[in-house]
Order: C-alpha cells, then sequence, then structure tokens
C-alpha cells in the first residue's frame, strides 16, 4: 500500500495499481488500496470527533433560494465546525456543464457557498442532471484548479477513522436513462459496457465494506433506494445495491433526487435512509409514503441541508430548513468497544 501525506494544498492521486499521477486538491492524506480509491481525511478536534453538512439538488446559479440554503449552511457550518461538506449529486442544472469552462461552476458553486465555514474539501457525487452535460468536465483536475475545495469522483472512499463514506455512482443503475432517455443526452463514456460497469462497482463496493474496520458505515449516493417522494423507491437500487448495504452492516444511507428532507428507517436493521436533496428547488406538493407507515420518520417537502456528527460512540442526525431551523433530529449510538 502506497500512502502519501499531504501538508499543503497540492495533489490527489489517481492510482491504477501503483501508477501515480498528481491531481490537484486540498490537504489530503490517500491511501491507494483495492479498487475504490481511498481518501484519507482524519478528524482535526482534539476529541477526535468529526461533523459534516450534506447539501444535494442545488446548482441552479442561487436561484430557487439556493443562495438563502448556501447562507444557513455557512452559519451552522460555523457553529458545528464543520469538517467538510458533502453533495449528494445532481450538482449542475438542467443539464450539467457544457465543459471544464462552463460558467456554471462558478455561478453555482464558487460564487453561492462563499461562507467561512464552507471553505472545505467538497466531497461530491453525480447525479442523473450532471450525467446530462459533460460527465468528464465535471471529473476532471481542472475545477479543481479553478476552486481547490471540489472533488468529484464516481465512486470512492473518504476514511475519517471513526467513519468510512463510501460514494456510489448511482445514476448507470436506472434503466429508464437507457432505455426511455426522452428528449435527453447522457454522456455514458467511462460506463459503457454498462453490465461490466455496474457488476464490478457492485463487487468493488461490496469488497469496500466488508474491508472496512470503521466503527460507523456511511454510503452516498444521489438517488434514493427509499423514498417516500416524487420519484419514490430505486427499485434497481433496492435489488442491487440494498442487499450489499444490509450485508455489511451499513448505518446511513445518504442520497438526494429527491428535492425533499427525509428519513426512513428499516424494519429489518439498523440502517436509516436519509435524504438530502434541498439545495434549491423544491416543494413538488408529492408524497408517495403514507406518512403514518411506521418506517417513515421525518419527511419535509422543502428546501434545506443536514448535518452529521460523529464520535466513536455517538451519531447525530438534523435536519435544517431554508431559515435554519432545525426540523428533525435522530442519534444512534454504539458501545466503545466491540463485544468479543
Amino acid at each position: 500500500m502506497a500512502v502519501l501525506v499531504m501538508k499543503k494544498p497540492m495533489a490527489v492521486l489517481i492510482t491504477i495499481c501503483v501508477i501515480i499521477i498528481a491531481v490537484p486538491l486540498s490537504s489530503l492524506v490517500i491511501l491507494v488500496a483495492a479498487e475504490l480509491q481511498t481518501f484519507r481525511h482524519p478528524p482535526l478536534k482534539a476529541d477526535g470527533s468529526l461533523s459534516a453538512l450534506v447539501v444535494g439538488d442545488w446548482g441552479r446559479g442561487g436561484t430557487h433560494n439556493q443562495s438563502l440554503v448556501a447562507l444557513q449552511m455557512g452559519i451552522i457550518g460555523e457553529k458545528l465546525d464543520v469538517d467538510f461538506i458533502i453533495s449528494t449529486g445532481d450538482n449542475f442544472y438542467d443539464n450539467g456543464l457544457t465543459d471544464v469552462n462552463d460558467p456554471t461552476f462558478d455561478e453555482s458553486f464558487t460564487q453561492i457557498y462563499t461562507a467561512p465555514s464552507l471553505q472545505k474539501q467538497w466531497y461530491t457525487v453525480l447525479g442523473n442532471h450532471d450525467y446530462r452535460g459533460d460527465v468528464l468536465a465535471q471529473l476532471s483536475p481542472t475545477l479543481t484548479k479553478w476552486d481547490s475545495r471540489w472533488m468529484c469522483l464516481r465512486s470512492y472512499i473518504v476514511n475519517s477513522e471513526v467513519v468510512d463514506f463510501f460514494f456510489v455512482d448511482t445514476t448507470p443503475f436506472e434503466d429508464k436513462y437507457f432505455s426511455n432517455a426522452e428528449d435527453h443526452t447522457y454522456d455514458w463514456r467511462g460506463v459503457l459496457p454498462r453490465k461490466k460497469y455496474l457488476s464490478n462497482l457492485l463487487k468493488d463496493v461490496d469488497f469496500a465494506l466488508r474491508k472496512s474496520s470503521a466503527k460507523w458505515k456511511i454510503v452516498v449516493g444521489h438517488h434514493t433506494i427509499r423514498s417516500a417522494g416524487h420519484h419514490g423507491n430505486t427499485e434497481e437500487l433496492v435489488a442491487k445495491l440494498l442487499p450489499i448495504l444490509q450485508a455489511n452492516s451499513v448505518d446511513l444511507y445518504i442520497n438526494g433526487h429527491d428535492h425533499c428532507l427525509q428519513r426512513i428507517s428499516s424494519p429489518d436493521s439498523p440502517l436509516q435512509f436519509l435524504t438530502s436533496g434541498g439545495g434549491s428547488k423544491a416543494w413538488r406538493g408529492d408524497i408517495s409514503w403514507p406518512t403514518t407507515s411506521k418506517e417513515m420518520k421525518f419527511y419535509y417537502d422543502g428546501q434545506g441541508f443536514m448535518s452529521i456528527q460523529i464520535t466513536q460512540t455517538q451519531l447525530n442526525v438534523s435536519f435544517y430548513d431554508v431559515f435554519g431551523s432545525v426540523l428533525h433530529k435522530w442519534n444512534t449510538s454504539k458501545s466503545l468497544y466491540s463485544a468479543i
């Protein structure tokens, strides 16, 4: 295993076996392992705790309350002293980026998330709207040259000692994007042949989850697995990804796609399904899951974001609206030492 410790903003490693290519990024420690690239982002707080904000479905040039959500993220981010920000995808509407020089990147990201507390690493995944543009542009290190906070890969791992985050490229799982694309054009470079891509991805995720020794395991993807929102459940993920999450004792699956905030519990495992897709346009006005269902713990059809605070023994989640008010809180705990 090759290890690189970065003390200054400089480079991230894109590694195939032992071949190393330098790509600019913020101060990180990187471990080169198996198939999914792993980025080590250790907590900086003295007590070893970690905090992050999560926002999705946001890039609209500040409209549809994107700027107001960003303002409150900055305020909450300062209070929590967040370590980094997670984006659940659909980063640029309506059709991703045209190329690496698209001004949308600056207008919807750099000029919007300007608070000091948000000048941290952003870990992002691709959404279906991002696939309608130049996917390679969002993945390009050129964007990191424009804004050092930006990091976007298809699938990867962020290790923060007490917790491992597994970012999964979910858009290629959806059959309809291939069989019924309507008037949309998707950039499938790097994905085709699809069957092989998905098979390898599922194997890589399963291997990475099994190998992880982190106290907490959190999987992040754009598409829903369980949702009461407009898009509802993503049946392809229910069939293919969910069994892997359950078999590997994943604690949270966090997604965007539905433009709402919600928490759904599992009837047969500790796994929680969290949606943070209220970064801008919301208020769809439809809900597909009866609110009386015992698994439905929280649903808000509006703009907002969420926070995660994690220690060795405690995980706390909070959802906020566009005014920064706390809409819902949830927490869970684990013993400090595993039973022998």
